[in-house]
């Protein structure tokens, strides 16, 4: 019995098109909010850094890079296919600035994932969250104009307006009471989101 050549190509369409139907479905579903631990989630963590603040925003001539980066903790959230991460579409970092008090900065979203504010809430979350764990007593942040009302949203409040690196800024402080103590960063929690790259809902911290 023989399948002519046209029958055999509408095969072939519909079996790639099944392909990429289930590779549609599956990609990208969810993020996974964490502390950075690999060198490639570094990696990957600092050259979004430099595409937002360096090439988009043009704050930075040539790096972000700074002292604190040191002793920083990187967060991140990683997208991947079938529960297995493979690139890093937002950060933040964390540092220790005395006893007690802790800073957050270079809060990025890759732009193909900024149609919800839901992903840089999962970020503020799981920084203020780690802080808390180790022992934060008062968390602050520069936060740019354009994201003060996000923050505002999440409980902070604004302390004052100031200038960094030429750009306005909000001095603000979150309500550390409003957030959860993520206990196990490394494993963080999970973010999910819809097929068409909009947020969804954020899953319970770890």
């Amino acid at each position: 019995m023989f399948i002519d050549e046209m029958n055999l190509d509408q095969m072939n369409l519909d079996q790639m098109n099944l392909v990429q139907m289930h590779i549609s479905q599956f990609s990208y579903s969810d993020c996974r909010i964490k502390l950075a631990v690999d060198d490639w989630e570094l990696q990957q963590a600092q050259a979004l850094r430099k595409a937002v603040f360096v090439v988009e925003q043009g704050i930075f001539q040539t790096s972000d890079h700074d002292l604190f980066d040191s002793s920083a903790d990187t967060l991140i959230a990683t997208i991947g296919m079938l529960g297995i991460p493979d690139a890093v579409v937002g950060t933040v970092r964390i540092h220790e600035q005395e006893p007690g008090v802790w800073v957050g900065s270079r809060l990025a979203v890759d732009c193909a994932f900024r149609a919800d504010k839901g992903l840089g809430k999962a970020l503020i979350r799981m920084a203020v969250g780690s802080a808390r764990a180790r022992g934060c007593k008062a968390f602050y942040a520069n936060v740019q104009v354009q994201n003060v009302a996000l923050f505002q949203k999440l409980g902070w409040h604004a302390v004052g307006e100031v200038t960094v690196h030429g750009v306005g800024h909000m001095f603000m402080q979150a309500n550390l009471n409003l957030f959860p103590v993520a206990r196990d960063p490394g494993c963080g929690f999970v973010h999910l989101i819809n097929p068409s790259g909009r947020v969804a809902s954020i899953g319970e911290m770890a």
